[in-house]
């Protein structure tokens, strides 16, 4: 495998952005022909001329024009990490990128996003939705700075990972008029028989419903398994159905699908983690998560 030697490169570099190798040569603090030997073993391992003289000027030739492409982005890219080490933001900005596991609710996500991007801080939010073993190979790869899932890590998971708890909720049921007017009357016993949509059987959330519903002695008619919360909640809004939801985020379901809250329960919660690769939690991005949690994520 060939390698780049980055001193060379960054003679190069600054030859082109100063203007000449006399310049260069002041900047670097080296003798010029020592500047000109460096890039002449650049042309070399390339095998491509960089430069063409005119007169007493050098100028890029076409492929010297493509290296400095590479180059300028090669050193502007380590000055950032220098800025980002030292606590300083670099023009590009703080990126974040967060895997969100499917099952999650996208109304509980952007509670606990939407301050950053209401922040007015200079960062970058990435977004990546999975199951959660893809999206923790991903954490491995640290192709993730972090994941939000409904259920924490399991302890035989292949990867180092670290649970973080964000807050947990409770359970609301909702319907349209005018079934939750009828069906609240007796609650929970009104479930009994009742047109349902529910998260897949997959799912921790589903799982704890079923054992509830079994608890109390009821058993649902179930209409759908919607994998995907937002659809389940979509349908909710336009069939004679009902559908549970946190009660974290009452408010936003009944304002965006017209549903009324059917009854409440806690001995169904749904709980939310922050998983790191990390034992203690530094992005900046991802400690703002956990401050939103705190302050918005209540049952």
């Amino acid at each position: 495998m060939e390698w780049l030697n980055y001193h060379h490169l960054l003679y190069f570099w600054t030859v082109v952005r100063e203007g000449g190798v006399s310049k260069a040569a002041g900047k670097l603090r080296l003798s010029q022909p020592t500047i000109s030997a460096q890039v002449k073993m650049l042309e070399e391992s390339l095998g491509q001329r960089l430069f063409d003289r005119k007169g007493r000027s050098l100028v890029l030739t076409d492929v010297g024009r493509v290296v400095f492409r590479y180059a300028d982005d090669i050193f502007s890219l380590g000055g950032e990490l220098i800025e980002t080490l030292r606590g300083r933001p670099s023009g590009h900005g703080l990126q974040l990128t967060v895997g969100v596991a499917d099952a999650v609710p996208k109304l509980i996500v952007s509670r606990l996003l939407g301050p950053l991007l209401r922040s007015g801080e200079n960062l970058r939010l990435v977004c990546v939705e999975g199951n959660p073993e893809q999206l923790l190979t991903q954490l491995a790869t640290h192709a993730l700075d972090v994941v939000i899932s409904d259920a924490a890590a399991p302890p035989h998971v292949r990867v180092r990972v670290f649970n973080h708890a964000l807050g947990d909720s409770g359970t609301s049921f909702f319907a349209r008029d005018p079934l939750a007017r009828r069906l609240r009357r007796r609650f929970p016993a009104s479930l009994h028989e009742t047109a349902m949509l529910l998260p897949t059987p997959n799912t921790a959330y589903r799982r704890a419903l079923d054992q509830w519903f079994e608890s109390i002695g009821v058993r649902p008619r179930v209409l759908a398994d919607c994998e995907d919360s937002a659809l389940m909640q979509a349908f909710g809004g336009v069939v004679p159905a009902v559908f549970p939801a946190p009660t974290a985020i009452e408010a936003e379901i009944r304002r965006h699908y017209g549903a009324r809250v059917v009854g409440r329960t806690d001995a169904v919660r749904e709980r939310y983690f922050a998983v790191s690769v990390e034992r203690k939690l530094k992005h900046p991005g991802v400690l703002a998560i956990t401050s939103a949690a705190r302050e918005r994520l209540v049952g």
